[in-house]
C-alpha cells in the first residue's frame, strides 16, 4: 500500500530549505487528499514547476534508515577496504550508499524502483561519486550479480530469505554480507538446535556460512516507521564446507523439517512421504515404483519392504526417536550419509532454484507450523 510520511524530509540527508518545505507540503497535501477524497485520490496535483513528489511503498519494504549513527556503525562493522567493490541491494534514496562510496572503491547498487534510482543518481552526482557507482535497475532475485567483494544492505523484509539463499548458495565468492534484517528473521537465522526459532533456513545457511549478530536497530530509526524492530547480522561464507551434494542436502532437510517437532520415525513412516521417496529412488530398487492412488498386491510388498529399510536406517543411527528441532548439522550429515550408503537419495530432478528459495522463505517465516 502507498504510504507517505509526515517526516518525509528526513529520508534525504542534506536537503536545502526549499526542498525541505517542498517535502512537508507533499506530505501534508497527501494527508488532506487521503482524508477528503479516499485512497484513489492520494496523489496530490503538481504545479508545472514543482519537483516530482516521492512516496514510499510499505508493501515493497521501502523503509529508509535515517539514523546517521547506525549508518556509520554498519559501515564500520563491515570492515570495508579501500579496494573493495560493495554490492548494495535496495539502496533506496542512498543514505547508506553515500557512506559506502566514501569507504570503498566501487558500489554496485541494485534497485528496482525507478523513482529511487533517479534520487540516487542525483545525490551521487552532488557528491561527485558518479564514476564509482554502478546502478542496476532490476529485481535482485532475478538478475545476475556482477563480481563483488562483500555485501552491505538494508534489504526489503519480503525478500530476506530468498536473497540470503541466493547469496550463500550462489556461484560468486564473497568475503561477508552485512545485512539489516527484520529482528524476528535474524533470530531465526541465528537459532541453534533446541531454540524455538530453530528452522530449516538456519540449518541450510550454517552448513555453508557463519552468522554473527551485530546490533539491534529500533523501528524509530526508519522512515516510514515499520511495525517491527530490526537487527544487523554479518554472514561470512566458510572456507571449507562438508562434501555433500547441496541440492540433495536442501531436499533432505526439507523432508526432515516438514514437521520439525515430530520424531524422524513418525515423519518417515508417513505413507505419502514414503511413496514419493520410493518413486524418486525407483531405479535403485529395480524400478519398483508406487502409484500415489494406491498399491497393487505386488507393489504393496515392495512398498512394505522399502518402509522397513527406512526404519532400519533410522534405527542404525539411533535417529528414530530424535526430532529435527534438536539436531545439529553434523547429525543431519550423518543421517544423510546413512541413507546414501543404503542407496537412498533425496535429489529431486524437477526442483527449480526459484522454488527452492520460496521454500526457504516459507521456513524462515514459520509457515512450517509443527504439530
Amino acid at each position: 500500500m502507498l504510504r507517505p510520511h509526515k517526516n518525509l524530509c528526513r529520508f534525504i540527508n542534506g536537503l536545502n530549505h526549499d526542498q525541505f518545505l517542498h517535502c512537508k507540503r507533499s506530505a501534508s497535501s497527501y494527508q488532506y487528499n487521503h482524508r477528503n477524497h479516499g485512497e484513489k485520490e492520494n496523489v496530490p496535483k503538481k504545479d508545472g514547476n514543482e519537483e516530482p513528489q516521492l512516496y514510499f511503498y510499505k508493501s515493497r519494504g521501502q523503509h529508509i534508515l535515517t539514523n546517521p549513527r547506525i549508518l556509520g556503525s554498519i559501515v564500520r562493522k563491515s570492515a570495508i577496504k579501500p579496494t573493495d567493490t560493495v554490492l548494495e541491494i535496495g539502496p533506496g534514496t542512498g543514505n547508506l550508499t553515500l557512506k559506502l562510496l566514501e569507504a570503498s572503491q566501487k558500489v554496485i547498487a541494485i534497485e528496482i524502483d525507478k523513482r529511487m534510482v533517479e534520487v540516487l543518481h542525483r545525490r551521487v552526482a552532488e557528491h561527485k561519486f558518479e564514476d564509482r557507482i554502478c546502478v542496476i535497475r532490476e529485481d535482485a532475485l532475478k538478475c545476475e550479480f556482477p563480481r563483488f567483494d562483500l555485501v552491505v544492505a538494508n534489504i526489503p523484509y519480503g525478500i530476506s530469505s530468498p536473497l540470503v539463499a541466493k547469496l550463500v548458495y550462489g556461484a560468486i565468492p564473497f568475503r561477508s554480507a552485512t545485512l539489516l534484517l527484520q529482528k524476528e528473521f535474524a533470530r531465526r537465522l541465528l537459532a541453534n538446535p533446541g531454540d524455538s526459532e530453530y528452522n530449516r533456513l538456519a540449518v541450510n545457511v550454517k552448513l555453508v556460512a557463519d552468522v554473527e549478530h551485530v546490533m539491534d536497530v529500533s523501528k524509530r530509526d526508519f522512515v516510514p516507521c515499520p511495525k517491527v524492530d530490526s537487527s544487523v547480522v554479518i554472514i561470512r561464507p566458510k572456507k571449507e564446507i562438508p562434501e555433500v551434494n547441496l541440492e540433495e542436502w536442501r531436499s533432505f532437510t526439507r523432508t526432515c523439517f516438514g514437521k520439525k517437532n515430530k520424531t524422524l520415525g513418525a515423519t518417515f513412516k508417513q505413507k505419502r512421504m514414503l511413496m514419493a521417496l520410493m518413486n524418486s529412488n525407483s531405479e535403485s530398487f529395480n524400478g519398483r515404483g508406487v502409484e500415489e492412488e494406491g498399491c497393487s498386491s505386488s507393489s504393496e510388498k515392495g512398498f512394505n519392504s522399502f518402509k522397513e529399510k527406512i526404519i532400519e536406517i533410522l534405527k542404525s543411527g539411533s535417529f528414530e526417536d530424535k526430532r529435527p528441532a534438536k539436531l545439529c548439522n553434523e547429525e543431519f550429515l550423518h543421517l544423510l550419509a546413512l541413507f546414501n550408503q543404503a542407496g537412498i537419495y533425496f535429489r529431486d530432478g524437477s526442483e527449480l532454484q526459484d522454488a527452492e528459495r520460496r521454500a526457504l522463505a516459507d521456513d524462515a517465516y514459520g509457515s512450517e507450523l509443527e504439530d
